[in-house]
């Protein structure tokens, strides 16, 4: 009777192919809506702003069942204001499975700084035909997503191009006030309370570090060989790749990029929406490779979140909601930290 050899698969077939990401915006293809009655963005947009010590903060004795004291490792993000500077319709071709775009509808003014990611602004834009246009659909439109800009500027990151992506609006199934409302906040600042509150559980979606190409033993975690002579043709690798013929398989542990993917961590609670930066910021230099928060508003989320510092991070409402047993609402913090985690 032979030996039963356990050996797991090496890496996980959720993330194929580890290729690096096509941009550094984080992109959902979902964007639960919960529905609240009123128009609202589904998402929010906000720059990770610090790491700091593994047990960063004490959270107060309504934050679980029991009603002993937490310590938790926490996240802070810095939110500036994103202004909407389009919306636009869609409706859906069942036949081609894809959302075709009806029409588009821009501020009058796009700011300056919008050019630096799209040098080709339309000059002369007609608002009133745009209009006419998708109010000439609203049989046939599923869809309505704001166009926004992130304002680098507000934040503590030193930059000034902006990141433009788009951000369903949802909250009513009446598609009419969908467009009302996208047509009321064109060429507005929409803040972090606008859409989000304390206590609330959301998605984040982020570029993770990319640490460029590696080998297998770091990229896949495989075994290091022996060193004797049956491996002098290296011991950092592996065995065989497997047979000539059918073809390889991807699943075989090769080396290449590491690092860099589009990663989505579910169920972060937000535990504080602060207006004042400085309150978290270290009195002496600022967080490493962030510097000072400026005085806008900053978010404290428990848990972490993929990348490096000054990497947008895409949030969302939660696409798997936690159970109604999970607490919710304002979170009482004991103590939180505003020491940088070390060699960060």
């Amino acid at each position: 009777m032979g030996l039963k050899i356990h050996r797991p698969k090496r890496g996980s077939m959720a993330y194929y192919p580890r290729k690096r990401a096509e941009s550094l915006v984080a992109k959902f293809n979902v964007w639960p809506d919960p529905h609240p009655g009123k128009p609202l963005l589904l998402g929010f947009a906000a720059y990770k702003a610090a790491w700091p010590m593994p047990w960063s903060l004490m959270i107060g004795p309504q934050a679980r069942s029991t009603a002993r004291r937490l310590l938790s490792q926490s996240q802070y993000l810095m939110p500036p204001p994103i202004k909407v500077i389009a919306f636009r319709a869609y409706t859906y071709d069942p036949w081609k499975n894809l959302k075709l775009s009806l029409g588009e509808v821009w501020m009058p003014d796009v700011p300056k700084d919008i050019a630096r990611k799209i040098p080709t602004l339309p000059e002369k834009f007609n608002k009133e035909e745009m209009m006419k246009r998708i109010l000439d659909n609203v049989d046939v439109i599923t869809e309505v997503r704001a166009i926004v800009a992130t304002q680098p500027r507000l934040s503590g990151i030193g930059k000034k191009t902006p990141e433009i992506l788009e951000i369903p609006i949802g909250g009513v199934d009446d598609v009419n006030q969908l467009i009302k409302f996208a047509d009321s906040i064109l060429g507005k600042d929409i803040g972090i309370n606008d859409v989000f509150s304390e206590g609330q559980y959301v998605d984040v979606a982020a570029i993770t570090k990319g640490k460029g190409w590696q080998g297998v033993v770091k990229r896949f975690n495989v075994k290091i060989l022996p060193k004797w002579h049956k491996h002098r043709k290296g011991y950092r690798r592996i065995g065989a790749i497997g047979p000539q013929n059918p073809a390889l398989t991807f699943t075989t542990p090769r080396p290449g990029q590491m690092g860099l993917h589009k990663r989505t961590e579910y169920n972060k609670r937000i535990l504080r929406i602060g207006m004042n930066g400085a309150e978290i910021t270290p009195p002496s230099s600022g967080f490493p490779h962030y510097g000072i928060i400026k005085g806008g508003p900053y978010i404290v989320l428990e848990g972490t979140v993929p990348g490096v510092v000054k990497r947008l991070v895409t949030l969302r409402f939660p696409v798997r909601p936690r159970p109604q047993t999970y607490p919710t609402g304002k979170v009482q913090i004991v103590w939180l930290s505003t020491q940088p985690l070390q060699g960060a």
